[in-house]
Formats: C-alpha cells, structure tokens, sequence
C-alpha cells in the first residue's frame, strides 16, 4: 500500500513541475485578499539560516527550513548529536557503521542522500571546521557529534543550495546549530540500555546561563560513558579450525560486531557585551573522547594465514602460535580532541549593520591499534601501536554587512555583503616506527606494519594547505505585499585548484495569508580539501568468501605512481539545484510545506578502479616511505569520477489542538529521493552504480505525537525506513543483498515531579524490531549488515532525571 501511494504521490508531483515556473511567473499579477495573518505559534519562529532578512519566519522563508527544538536533540537515548537530529529529520541520514576502522567512531551524517561534505555545518552562522577523517569515498565533512547536545538552542536545517550564500560544502543544504542563550541552571542524568543487556550508556550534563543589562553568558558540560554492543555469531573459520584441531577452544564469538566502548565529554560556551558603541561576541565548543572496538580476527594457521603465521628462515625456531595460540583478534582505538573559538564584532542600526570576525577550529584524532603484530619484525614486534594523527586545522576571517535600501517597496530592499578569508590546514603525524617498520621477515613473505592498520610512516607525514578568499552579494526585495524574490552571486579562489563563482534566484508569492508558493534555482560547488589531495592511506580488509586478509592502498591523485596509471588533480565538484513548493498554515493549528528538489552534481568525487602494481612499482611506493606498498593487494586514488542525479520530496506537516483540557501535537515528515548516476567511468560498473542508487533508502517518514496535560507529556513517534541495498567489499567482485522496510515505534512518558524535577522514560525501538540478517557477510560472524540506515541492535530503553534550578 505504502508502495502504491508513493508511485501516486511521485506522478502527481511530476505532473505539477511545469506548472510550478508559470505559477510562480504569473503571481505578481494576482490579487491575493487581505486578511490577519493567523497566529500560529508554530510558524512564527524567526530564522536566520537561508537569509539575512531579520525577522523572517519559517513560513516566510523563500526557501525550506527545519527547525529542531532543544528539546528534540536532548532527549534521545544516544548521546551524539547527529543520531537524534536524524530521529526526527527522515532527510537526514547517519550510518551506524560498527567495526568499520574510524567510520565507527567519526560517522557521517548526509543530507538529502549526498556526501557528508556536501552539507555545511555552521555553528551560530559561522562555519564549523571539518573533520581529520576521511570517510566514506574520500567524504571529508564536519562531525556533528563534536557539539554538545546540551549546549543546542535549537538547530535550523536549509534543505536547499546555498554556496552562493555561504560557499564550499553547501550543496544539499545548510544545517545550522544555534547555541542556548536562556538564562537559568540545568541538568540531568540519563542511563540507558539495549534489550539484549549490552550497550549501556550514562550520559549527563550541566548548563547555567545568566543575563545581565550589557549581555549574556551560557556554559554547557556534558559527559558520556556507552559500552559496546556485539551482535554476532562465531565465524564459520573458526568452526572450521576447531574441527580440524580438536582440543582446541576458541573464544565465541572471536569478534565481535557492534558498536565501540565510547566515552566522551563535550563543552559550550557563548556570550555577548554590549560596548556602546558594538556588540562584542564570542561562542566556543570543545569535545574530547575515546572508542575502541574489534576488528577483524586472525586465525591461527600458517595455511590460511601465511603471512603472518607461517614459519620462515629469518627467524629460526620461532613461532607465532607461541603468543597468539588461538588466533588474535586486534582492536582499534581511536583518541580525539576538538575545538572551535569564535570572536567578533557587530553593530549598527535599522538602515546598516555590520559584523566583523575570526574563528579558528581544529579536529584531532590519533590512532592505536592493541593485540597486534608486526609479523616482519618477528620476536622483536610490539604487540601494541600508536599508528599515528590525523589533524584539520581552519582559521577564517569573516566581514559582513547589511543595507537596507528604501526604494519605496512594501518594505526597504535588503542588500546583504561580505567577505571571507579561510586557510585550512590538513596534517599527517606519524606512528611508532613498529607500526610501519619494515622487518628482515618481510623478504619471507611476512606482512609489513602493524597487522590490521598499519601505522603512518615518518616520510608519508607531512602538512598541506589551502587558501580560499571570498566575496558575495545577497539581496531580497518585497516587491509588492505578496511577493518576494531574492538572488546571490559569490565569487570564491582557492590557490589549489583556481577560481569559482555560483548563484542563486529564489521566490516567493504569498497567495493569502494561509499559503504561498516558493521555489529557487542555484549552483553550487565543493573544493577538494589538502586531505583528499596529498593524504595516502593503508587498509584492509576480510574477503567475504576466501575469509583471507588483503591490503589496499590509496594514493594521492598527485603522486608519479598514480599519475602513470592516469590519475590527474581534483577538481571541485559543481551542482546545479532547482526547487519548487508550497507553504500553509492555518488559524486552526494546521501548518506544513511541500517541496520538490532536483539536484544535479558533475565531477563528483570518487574512487578510481582499483589497480594492480607490478613489483617495481611497489617497490617505488616503498622507497618513497610507503613500506606497506610491499603487500598491497591493489591501489585507487581519489579522482572527479561521475555525475549525478537527485530527485526528491519533502512534506512536512505540523497540526496542534487543543484536547482534554491538554494539548496535542501532530508532526508527520516525510521525505522520498532517488539518486541516479548519469555520466562518468562508474557507469560501467554495474556493482559501484548499483550501491550508489540503492544504498539509501528512497523513502523515509517520521510521525510523532505528543500529548501534554498537567504534570504529565506523552509521546509516541513512529519512524519509516523502506528497502535498501547492500554488498560486501570483496578483493574481487561482490555479492548483494536487498533488504526489507523497516518501521520503528519509539514511546515516552515525562512527569514533571515538581517546578523543578522532571523525570522521562522511554523506549526506542519498543518492539525490538531487528532488519533481515546479512547472510551475504554472515561467514564473518556478522548478524547485521553494517551499512544499515538505522541502528541494528533491537530496542532500548532509558531514563532521564532532569533538573531546573
């Protein structure tokens, strides 16, 4: 049913696209009646994200905005930040990924069904650095999870294109954090765990604010402590090697699957003065934290692991059997520390205001990996590394104004301006010599660098930079009372790669006070960043059906190896976005929006297919100071690769009542969108292009409703998730596996205990409700496919203890 109702929904939207254009052409001549504007207190929210006309609501707004309550991201059972925006933004998508090397612990979150970096995060309206960790295809975005949840006053999220407005990254939209600035002291206290017993979590908090006559001052704390999870089975080589060694017992399961052991501890703070003459501000967030977990087992047999268990020459009478007898399973950590500092200047009047500032954000992870070995360094190995740092450092330079022309218009042409100066700064340090080092058993065959993640090496470290200058010009006019229209145009250089310049239209025609039709049309652009240009990497992997360890390597695009088997510079990637909707709202407490997208991205970043090097070249990579080149199995580098694609919808819509001497509180959200790659080398792959068009579910929904009456808030949210699909990632070849619909019901009862206590319990997943088991990975002792859209370790519970002083 819900099939046929999104083949329906999807044919009549396509039906009113041509129509939309003339709808919009023809609205300045309408005469659209006069009446009171309905006081709905839902609509009535002021924004700042998607324009610089103050006082825009939502409902006015030329282009889609969400606005996320604090309440909305402080009370989820998880304590990342992303994980509860996407519970009730179903556009927004944030991958669990356990066991996935540093995916498991810096995840992404993807707007609209594209990259990670291909949202821009900003924090109070300034831009939020980037994460050290390049992730999924070469994805180098922000991490939401580095902001406190606590510290949120509430989010604003721009599902439109926006680079003209606000530069790189902007091309499925804007999400934009705006730190509390109520005064008053709060906390809580929350724990949490799975059904199955595992995963608990503690979470809590501390926030005081105060207002005084020359400004304000808020500051945030917040704590977490979240056990791991494992939802898996032993590995059929497991079963296999006991059959064959009997005697032996090994541990079951020998990994496991799930999420990290985490801790974490994030702050905020935010202020402003007033000094007579300006407005001093400033706003701050740190974060620092820890997770390890499991990576792949290696079983003890000098057959089925010869390179690391096999006898040799080098080391006469030596034997790894003699330190790890049943095999060993390494674990991988990651240590991170974050932070962004934000200071300026504003001022002004009604005519003209001004804003003047610098920020400087630094991402920091460093990586060890424990129960290891470097098996060329025999006897003499370590069994514990550092592998090495990741580091992203950003400072900018923002100057921005804002005139308000009187041309004698419905209201005064607002011409917003500035200019930007940002240098980013991408570093590699280098691990402990073992976890690189190249042992005398190398020439025997045996693996090079610390087994599992082989660490960083003292000549493959090193510093890139980038420069960027930018100026814009944004303007929105009220024509007349009912329309409104606005445009952009930034110019943007960066000393890598060259100069861009994008724009924007966008309009707006308000039919009667209770609707009104919107759409926009941009383009839009994303640098590669130093990282994706210089960066080299070492993994490996688990073949799904020979169960043998490979290594891959990625080069720079840069280096001489690449650049013989064809790779060349990156380019930006380019977008072009078209949107089109309505907007109502209601005396009665009906309000919502409908909104249809289409985004085409040319250049887009990729992978390169994966190639494989003769002796001499790996032999090149390792006097270049790559010593694990010596084992790899293949190489790729990142490369401009393709074009896509994206079409969506989004309907949002809100209802409130009056009921039962209480209120209620209906939400529905619902998003549909289909990516479709439309050019490029991928097309030729009918595996990597299958995964890029169906790796995402195309239909997504959130229904929430929330009843409060005296003491008490109940709440029932249920969440939609349709099919998907899914492969392994073999040394050759691959093997699919399409999974079902999934729908979650999450349920919450708050009892205010007294003006100052509150306390909430609730379930997500009530039902324990787990998608259809990987059998395409389940010889790996996995239960669940780990690139699922939602988490898939059943249901959880949690209790919240909150306190307002």
């Amino acid at each position: 049913m819900l099939a046929a109702f999104n083949l329906r929904l999807l044919r009549t939207t396509a039906s009113l696209w041509p129509l939309l254009p003339a709808a919009l052409l023809i609205a300045p001549v309408a005469h659209a009646q006069t009446r009171p504007a309905p006081a709905v207190e839902e609509t009535q929210e002021i924004i700042v994200t998607g324009t610089r006309e103050k006082g825009r609501t939502r409902y006015e707004s030329l282009t889609p905005v969400d606005v996320v309550s604090a309440k909305a991201v402080q009370d989820g059972a998880s304590a990342e930040l992303a994980d509860n925006l996407a519970q009730v933004i179903p556009s927004l998508q944030v991958l669990k990924l356990p066991s996935s090397d540093g995916l498991q612990f810096i995840r992404p979150a993807r707007l609209r069904g594209l990259g990670s970096d291909q949202t821009l995060v900003l924090v109070n309206g300034k831009r939020f650095h980037r994460s050290a960790f390049l992730g999924q295809r070469g994805a180098q975005g922000a991490d939401l999870n580095k902001i406190s949840s606590l510290s949120v006053g509430r989010v604003e999220v721009l599902r439109d294109g926006a680079s003209a407005q606000y530069g790189s990254d902007a091309i499925a939209g804007v999400i934009n954090i705006q730190l509390d600035e109520r005064p008053g002291v709060n906390a809580y206290v929350q724990g949490s765990q799975y059904y199955e017993g595992d995963g608990e979590t503690v979470r809590a908090g501390l926030k005081a604010g105060t207002r005084f006559d020359q400004g304000f001052v808020t500051a945030s704390l917040e704590w977490a402590d979240a056990k791991m999870t494992s939802r898996s089975h032993q590995r059929q080589d497991a079963i296999d090697y006991m059959k064959a060694n009997p005697g032996v017992v090994l541990p079951d399961p020998v990994q496991h699957w799930g999420a990290p052991d985490t801790k974490s501890y994030n702050f905020a703070l935010n202020g402003a003065f007033d000094l007579g003459f300006a407005e001093a501000y400033g706003f701050a967030t740190a974060a620092r934290g820890e997770g390890i977990n499991d990576i792949n087992w290696r079983i003890p047999s000098a057959t089925s692991n010869a390179s690391v268990y096999k006898t040799v020459p080098s080391f006469p009478g030596w034997d790894l059997k003699t330190v790890y007898p049943l095999g060993f399973t390494p674990r991988e950590q990651a240590k991170y520390q974050d932070y962004q500092a934000v200071a300026g200047l504003r001022g002004g009047g009604e005519v003209f205001t001004w804003d003047v500032s610098a920020s400087v954000g630094e991402n920091e992870t460093k990586f060890y990996l424990y129960n290891s070995i470097n098996a060329s360094l025999g006897p003499s190995s370590p069994f514990d590394f550092f592998l090495g740092t990741q580091t992203q450092r950003e400072v900018t330079l923002n100057a921005d104004g804002v005139y308000r022309l009187d041309l004698g218009l419905s209201e005064p042409v607002n011409i917003a301006f500035g200019a930007e100066r940002r240098e980013e700064t991408y570093k590699v340090g280098a691990g402990d010599k073992a976890s690189y080092e190249v042992g005398p058993g190398a020439k025997d065959g045996l693996a090079v660098g610390s087994n599992g993640f082989p660490g960083f090496s003292d000549l493959q470290a090193g510093e890139w930079s980038q420069e960027s200058s930018a100026a814009y010009v944004d303007i929105e006019a009220k024509l007349t009372p009912e329309w409104t229209v606005g445009s952009a145009v930034r110019y943007e250089d960066f000393d890598s790669f060259g100069d861009t310049t994008n724009g924007k239209l966008s309009t707006r025609y308000e039919f009667t006070p209770y609707f009104a039709a919107r759409g926009s049309w941009s383009t839009g652009f994303r640098a590669p960043t130093p990282g994706q240009i210089n960066s080299l990497a070492v993994s490996q992997g688990l073949d799904t059906v020979t169960l043998q360890v490979f290594t891959n390597g990625r080069l720079s695009p840069l280096n001489p190896i690449a650049v013989s088997k064809g790779a060349k510079p990156l380019e930006p990637e380019e977008s072009t976005n078209k949107s089109a909707g309505f907007v109502w709202r209601t005396d009665f407490g009906l309000s919502g929006s409908f909104d249809m997208y289409q985004i085409e991205v040319s250049n887009r970043l990729g992978q390169s297919a994966s190639v494989s090097l003769s002796t001499a070249e790996k032999n090149a990579l390792v006097a270049q100071g790559y010593p694990a080149a010596a084992s790899f199995t293949s190489v790729y580098w990142y490369t401009n690769d393709y074009d896509t694609r994206t079409k969506g919808i989004d309907v949002v819509t809100t209802y409130t009542r009056p009921l039962w001497d209480g209120r209620l509180t209906l939400l529905l959200a619902y998003n549909n969108n289909k990516t479709l790659v439309t050019a490029g080398s991928i097309m030729a792959n009918p595996t990597t292009k299958r995964i890029y068009e169906e790796g995402l579910p195309q239909n997504n929904a959130a229904f929430t409703g929330t009843f409060r009456k005296g003491a008490f808030e109940y709440q029932v949210r249920t969440r939609h998730y349709a099919a998907w699909t899914d492969s392994t990632g073999n040394s050759t070849g691959d093997i699919f596996q399409r999974f079902g619909a999934m729908n979650f019901v999450d349920a919450s009862v708050l009892w205010d205990l007294n003006e100052k206590l509150s306390l909430k319990v609730s379930a997500e997943n009530l039902f324990d409700q787990y998608p259809e088991k990987a059998i395409f990975q389940a010889s790996r002792g996995i239960e669940y496919s780990r690139n699922a859209p939602y988490d898939t370790y059943g249901g959880q519970y949690y209790v919240r203890l909150n306190a307002r002083f």
